[in-house]
């Protein structure tokens, strides 16, 4: 696995080996990122359900100021850690990973790209509720869920939506 595009293209990203976490496709990633790419220069952007961190750190590489993630499993987090480090000190600095699960993140601060990649037979509306109120004015949340689950977030317009075998990517902007 590798980030696919930015300053850091073709730079290795260790996954964690385990049954649990399944990282997005290149594909699948490609195609959300082309999808997100105006609002990603300078954004602030929580990556929950990070797995390998994959994700932020390719939000990181195309321009995203910061990033912020989510994992509950201390293991995993310990890969996203060093995924992290070896792309530098640069990288290190605007970054922090929370190890707990999504109900239990509090904060103040909304951010401008939430990224929810759930394991797909864990999806919750309830979570992605939870997690749109971290999203700020404007802000963007991208949700990777089964196709067939519909999503409703009222304060929220649906701006893209793809699906990709049994995936959908859905781009949400809120209003």
């Amino acid at each position: 696995m590798q980030i696919i595009s930015g300053v850091y293209k073709n730079r290795p990203i260790e996954s964690p080996n385990n049954v649990h976490t399944h990282p997005m496709g290149s594909r699948e990633k490609n195609a959300l990122f082309n999808m997100i790419a105006p609002y990603l220069p300078g954004a602030t952007v929580l990556d929950t359900f990070a797995g390998s961190g994959a994700l932020g750190l390719e939000a990181l590489s195309r321009g995203a100021k910061s990033c912020v993630f989510i994992e509950k499993s201390p293991k995993v987090a310990k890969i996203i850690e060093k995924n992290i480090s070896s792309l530098g000190e640069n990288v290190v600095k605007n970054t922090t990973i929370l190890i707990k699960n999504i109900e239990n993140f509090e904060s103040d601060f909304k951010f401008d790209i939430v990224i929810a990649d759930p394991p797909y037979d864990k999806f919750n509306q309830i979570k992605i509720d939870y997690l749109s109120d971290f999203v700020s004015d404007s802000g963007i949340l991208v949700i990777s869920h089964p196709e067939k689950s519909v999503v409703n977030l009222p304060n929220f317009e649906l701006l893209k939506s793809h699906s990709y075998a049994a995936a959908r990517i859905s781009v949400f902007q809120k209003k």
